[in-house]
């Protein structure tokens, strides 16, 4: 006997005397389904739909142009110019490089919204 339930004892009674869980009696745990509204369905899409850092994009813009400025820093350099006017023409660049990207307020997108 196992808490209760089951035979004393086994002897004549044609079983081995395990007792099993009885499966047929066990109940779904998820009767009944909840389904979203619309009201949640929209504040779901529009929480996924979010607008990019513009933190983030200010300084992928400021890498961009750090990498141009490095390599025309770089093929400069490979015609032997003087470092002082390697540093005066980089700086015009990046000024100018600087000034024509900060003029650009809009972000350019693709078709589907997304930051290009």
């Amino acid at each position: 006997m196992y808490n209760g339930i089951g035979l004393t004892t086994p002897r004549g009674s044609g079983t081995n005397g395990y007792v099993q869980r009885n499966w047929a009696s066990v109940r779904k745990t998820k009767d009944s389904v909840n389904y979203r509204t619309e009201e949640e369905i929209a504040k779901l899409d529009s929480a996924s739909n979010k607008q990019p850092n513009r933190e983030i994009l200010d300084h992928e813009r400021k890498r961009k142009i750090e990498v141009k400025c490095a390599e025309l820093e770089d093929s400069l350099e490979e015609q032997g110019l003087p470092r002082e006017e390697i540093a005066a023409r980089v700086a015009a660049f990046r000024a100018k490089l600087s000034e024509s990207s900060s003029g650009d307020k809009d972000v350019s997108k693709d078709e589907f919204g997304r930051v290009a």
